[in-house]
């Protein structure tokens, strides 16, 4: 530092003491001010070690020195100028552990897949309300939270913690999850960005596709959740995009993310996904985790690049900037955290709406369930219900109070903490409302035992598990043998109903021998509960599917995983890299089974109810876009949740289905309601990379009404004008 600047940051630390000391308010900390003035007024007093603080942090657990706090994330706070610490937490489903110790309690949510199946804004807002309250009173004030990447690939390890294969679901919910935490003074990601859309391979594979599929599918996801969420921090992923790795590709966060959306948070790294220091000039605002990256390319090499002019003073100082507007934004200048205050049993409750709403009921013959206050000998089956319900691993693991902990099998990272178990036990929970019901429990290791103790039974629940990590990509199929466990018990007993808990769809080859098959997903804090009371119709199974099942491997755009034969956690350089061609485009999950006309095993959408529902007086009103509105009518014997779908089938110059819509309604017996669906233009557009805009065609758009993307209850059409809309 030379002795101008050296003088410079002395008169400037001075000032600030004697104004600290005079009890004087500096003018940043003027809350009527916006972000971007309170952002400069502050970075004007900032020396240049003191932005460089900023610009790359710690992974806890590597340093030398620890801070008071194992977290995923550090950066030492700059006190004389009333910057906290900031303390980052892995999340999604959570306040996750980050291996700190088991005592360390968070309310578990149930998984993102369970979310997205409840298709509701308002739950997601609850529950990240809910997880950004925990987080502040962990002594976090930054969320690594906000799992946007849509379920392209149904193998995929992670797919858990995202929201679905639809982009207007994924990214409505994710928006709605987002604004839920920051309203607890706590900033926010949106992860992972982008086209991360498989855990085999991570660090070295590059997703290619063109840019209007991109655009039209996974970015789409994220451009919903950023303009409704707001997040003030985006992380981006470990893959290449089209060879150029994410966290340094100037098309994608200088062009698209900061650029056509105008986003003004800051772009923060995954840990150990920064390259060089060039990715500064890319559009990288932060290295997260630096020592799992092989230099700390924000420190000295970023101040080198500064000095020979291959990154400009000018970047630096925006970097800076979004980060300070960023944490300005959110709150955490004016309100510190302080650890303290957590009630898990309350907090619980807000968990365990969201997982009875997200239970999908998928089979359910002759009316097997709701179970019958008749039945006078029920079995138990497997899936370790006995002590509780699977949750996924990796770095959003919630390890709850009381959580069983089993070995991690193989295959799954070497950094795994193990098989968790949520100790919220289904066996205990079916017992307390089985009556005068005799209820026995096996374990469901042996097949013949299990179909042994099945035969003779009013009814067999089989609890059949899944386990799904980060950091790996899993089967179309359950864990072990437990498909074998199934047939036999279904052959034993007709009156079998399976409870899948899974991170992703499974194929059911023992599914027409089975009475009913419910999908509870990971449900979460009070996952047996919540179980319990869909099988006894407590409440309506009112949970919609958020991602298909195929019916076989074969149906999949990539039937072989792509990069199957690599190392899914290996060193960056344990691995060759390869390429994925994302050939079928935008055509992502149900608009694929549309494309192809394969029929799934269980469409996108579908979800059974203990009543019925029918659909009429269909109207399509078009003009700058479409509104579909129609009637729902309960038509069953008991009150009932439907989620009446809104489709586009055709537009004049492409034949592409999109859910454009939905609305999600409660009625009672013989109730009816008139609901409406008006589309984002988006979403009747194509993406135009030649014009770099959405081109919405004039003429006639068809659209259906049903109750899954298979089914096409009401049909109908309407002219729209064409237009061309900015990005």
């Amino acid at each position: 530092m030379n002795r101008q600047r050296l003088a410079g940051a002395i008169a400037v630390g001075f000032g600030a003491m004697l104004a600290a000391q005079a009890g004087a308010a500096q003018p940043w900390t003027n809350p009527k001010f916006p972000p971007d003035k309170r952002a400069d007024l502050l970075q004007a007093q900032m020396t240049a070690d003191e932005e460089f603080s900023l610009l790359h942090g710690h992974t806890p657990g590597m340093m030398r020195v620890k801070p008071l706090m194992r977290v995923a994330g550090y950066f030492p706070g700059i006190p004389r100028l009333g910057i906290p610490d900031l303390w980052e937490s892995d999340a999604s489903l959570g306040v996750a552990n980050a291996g700190r110790k088991d005592n360390d309690d968070a309310t578990a949510l149930p998984s993102g897949l369970a979310l997205a199946a409840t298709f509701d804004p308002k739950l997601a807002y609850d529950s990240g309300a809910m997880i950004g309250k925990e987080t502040r009173q962990k002594g976090f004030n930054i969320l690594l939270a906000g799992g946007t990447n849509i379920a392209r690939e149904p193998r995929n390890g992670r797919n858990f913690e995202y929201l679905g294969e639809d982009p207007l679901l994924a990214g409505t919910l994710d928006g709605a999850s987002i604004r839920g935490i920051q309203s607890a003074h706590v900033a926010s990601t949106a992860k992972h960005f982008a086209l991360n859309d498989q855990e085999t391979g991570r660090m070295v594979a590059s997703a290619d596709m063109s840019p209007a599929a991109a655009r039209e599918s996974d970015l789409l996801a994220f451009e919903i959740a950023i303009e409704s969420g707001q997040p003030n921090s985006v992380m981006c992923s470990y893959n290449r995009i089209d060879d150029v790795y994410a966290c340094e590709n100037p098309t994608y966060l200088n062009g698209v993310l900061k650029g056509d959306w105008g986003w003004q948070g800051w772009v923060m790294s995954d840990w150990g996904a920064v390259h060089s220091a060039a990715a500064a000039t890319a559009g990288l605002d932060q290295e997260s985790g630096e020592e799992l990256d092989r230099k700390i390319y924000f420190d000295q090499p970023l101040r080198d690049a500064v000095a020979s002019g291959q990154v400009s003073s000018a970047r630096v100082h925006d970097m800076v900037h979004r980060i300070l507007r960023g944490l300005f934004a959110a709150g955490v200048m004016d309100h510190t955290v302080k650890a303290g205050g957590l009630d898990t049993a309350a907090d619980g409750e807000v968990a365990a709406k969201a997982a009875e709403q997200g239970v999908v009921l998928l089979k359910n013959d002759g009316g097997l369930l709701p179970l019958a206050a008749s039945a006078k000998k029920i079995v138990v089956i497997g899936g370790h219900a006995d002590f509780g319900v699977m949750s996924g691993g990796g770095s959003s693991q919630v390890i709850p109070a009381g959580a069983i902990r089993m070995k991690p099998p193989h295959g799954a990272p070497i950094w795994s903490s193990g098989v968790v178990f949520d100790p919220s036990s289904p066996l205990k929970a079916i017992k307390a409302r089985a009556g005068g019901a005799a209820v026995t429990y096996v374990d469901g290791t042996d097949p013949a035992a299990a179909a042994a103790a099945a035969k003779g039974a009013d009814v067999a629940i089989v609890f059949a598990t899944q386990w799904a990590s980060e950091a790996m990509d899993v089967a179309l199929k359950l864990d072990d043998d437990q498909d074998a466990v199934v047939a036999a018990v279904a052959a034993a007993n007709p009156h079998t109903v399976v409870v899948l808990e899974t991170g992703d769809p499974v194929l059911m080859p023992w599914l027409d021998k089975v009475g009913a098959v419910v999908e509870a997903w990971y449900p979460g804090a009070n996952g047996g509960e919540t179980i319990a009371k869909v099988l006894y119709g407590q409440i309506d199974a009112a949970g919609r599917l958020p991602i298909t099942f195929p019916a076989s491997l074969d149906q999949l755009p990539h039937p072989v995983l792509p990069g199957s034969d690599q190392l899914v956690h290996g060193a960056q350089d344990a691995n060759k890299p390869f390429e994925i061609h994302y050939d079928e485009g935008s055509d992502v999950g149900y608009r694929w089974y549309a494309k192809t006309g394969k029929a799934p095993l269980f469409p996108f959408g579908h979800g059974l109810s203990y009543t019925s529902f029918a659909y009429d007086h269909l109207t399509v009103k078009g003009g700058s876009t479409i509104t579909v509105s129609f009637r729902v009518k309960n038509t069953g014997k008991r009150a009932g949740i439907d989620t009446p779908q809104v489709y586009l089938s055709a537009e004049p110059t492409r034949t592409q289905q999109r859910l454009i819509g939905w609305s999600r309604v409660a009625l009672k017996p013989g109730e009816s309601r008139t609901l409406s669906v008006t589309a984002d233009k988006r979403l009747l557009a194509d993406w135009d990379d030649s014009a770099h805009g959405w081109k919405l065609a004039a003429g006639d758009f068809k659209v259906f009404v049903g109750p899954d993307a298979a089914t096409k209850a009401l049909t109908g059409e309407a002219k729209v004008a064409g237009a061309s809309l900015k990005p």
